[in-house]
């Protein structure tokens, strides 16, 4: 399996006929995974921690300001155990803490809600460590061995993440400098660039916070050749990028 990063989306999406239709030819090019590993924006906790395992757990709806509809959406997914287990495996040293009352948040499952809506797939939500590249590096190569075992490892983020310019478009120049400086980054395989994000043209508006940032070096961490990337998907939407690539 390859390594992803996804810009996620907020629920509103779902109604997104395109933005749906995107993801699920994008889910469908893939052999269809064994499970699935999610890293997201929205769970940081160190030391890494896994979501709960248990088949059909309930969403973690975290989010308010939308419908409530958003918030009756069911993804019941199958038992996970064995994969949680097999992830403790990998990060070694001291046991990883389930919470087994902490389902997938918005994160995880909007794009998969997409991607395999049957929710056939088991999926495990693993936290952010913190939020340093270097983190999200070294967890990717951790993961890296899933990938040989028909596991996604997934990424979720936002490729640019401004809510300045929902307010100001003309700061949607900002955002595109930001997504085209990625874009030659991840083309070089320049995982040090990408670490020092901060510094890229553009990043002050396009990601004043990292947490939508850093999900992509977890994929360019558990992936074979970090100059591999390709973009499943490109568009702006409300002066944001939604680039989302695939690594091998």
């Amino acid at each position: 399996m390859p390594s992803l990063f996804v810009s996620h989306g907020a629920p509103f999406t779902l109604d997104d006929p395109r933005w749906l239709d995107d993801l699920y030819a994008w889910g469908r090019s893939l052999p269809k995974p064994r499970a699935v590993v999610v890293v997201s924006a929205h769970w940081e906790s160190a030391p890494a921690a896994l979501s709960s395992t248990a088949a059909g757990t309930p969403l973690h709806y975290d989010f308010s300001g939308f419908h409530p509809r958003y918030k009756t959406l069911p993804y019941a997914t199958p038992d996970a155990s064995a994969l949680g287990r097999r992830i403790a495996g990998l990060l070694g040293g001291a046991p990883v803490h389930e919470h087994t009352d902490r389902g997938l948040d918005h994160g995880a499952f909007i794009p998969l809600m997409a991607m395999y809506p049957a929710a056939d797939v088991p999926v495990v939500q693993l936290s952010m460590p913190g939020l340093d590249p270097g983190a999200l590096l070294a967890l990717g190569r951790r993961l890296r061995p899933l990938r040989d075992e028909g596991v996604l490892v997934l990424g979720s983020g936002f490729m640019t993440h401004s809510f300045a310019v929902f307010h100001q478009p003309r700061l949607a120049a900002a955002t595109a400098e930001f997504d085209a400086w990625a874009v030659d980054a991840l083309a070089r395989g320049d995982v040090d660039a990408l670490s020092d994000h901060r510094r890229a043209p553009g990043a002050a508006v396009a990601h004043p916070t990292a947490e939508h940032f850093v999900p992509l070096l977890l994929a360019v961490g558990a992936a074979d050749d970090p100059a591999s990337a390709v973009s499943a998907l490109d568009r702006t939407v409300l002066g944001n990028s939604t680039r989302s690539v695939q690594l091998n």
